[in-house]
């Protein structure tokens, strides 16, 4: 099936000329899935759309969906290592008091550099984190 590029209209498949329109602008065919950028925010939604994108066919081709992907699950690896690392040290007394907001401020800040780079992803940049940014390319580049 195949879509006109100027109206959207929908073409008989070897055809060159738009019935509706009554272009000659070449027909593209009609992809499954979405564009790139809506995946590459998507996949900072929470950690199991990186996966899946990792995973299925017309995502896992594209170099940017990809480094979204491993860059939001290399992020969520980074938080939960310092929400264990905290958790640890509430057993040594008085700490609690210390590491409960700590507990908050990772949290809030893996929530707000998550819509950050969300919204980085939305508008096609390829935003990347200091350390986990480069671990994300390299990943995205191996495929």
């Amino acid at each position: 099936m195949a879509f006109c590029n100027m109206c959207g209209a929908q073409i008989a498949d070897g055809t060159t000329t738009c019935a509706a329109c009554s272009s000659r602008a070449p027909a593209t065919a009609n992809t499954s899935g979405m564009a790139d950028n809506v995946a590459g925010m998507l996949a900072y939604v929470t950690i199991i759309p990186a996966i899946i994108f990792l995973i299925l066919e017309p995502y896992n081709k594209s170099r940017f969906v990809r480094f979204h992907s491993f860059q939001c699950i290399f992020l969520a690896v980074a938080a939960i290592v310092a929400h264990i690392v905290l958790g640890i040290l509430t057993v040594v007394p008085f700490l609690v008091l210390l590491t409960f907001p700590l507990h908050a401020l990772c949290s809030l800040g893996w929530l707000i550099i998550s819509i950050f780079l969300a919204l980085k992803a939305n508008q096609g940049q390829l935003y990347k984190l200091p350390t986990i940014g480069d671990i994300a390319e390299k990943q995205a580049n191996a495929v």
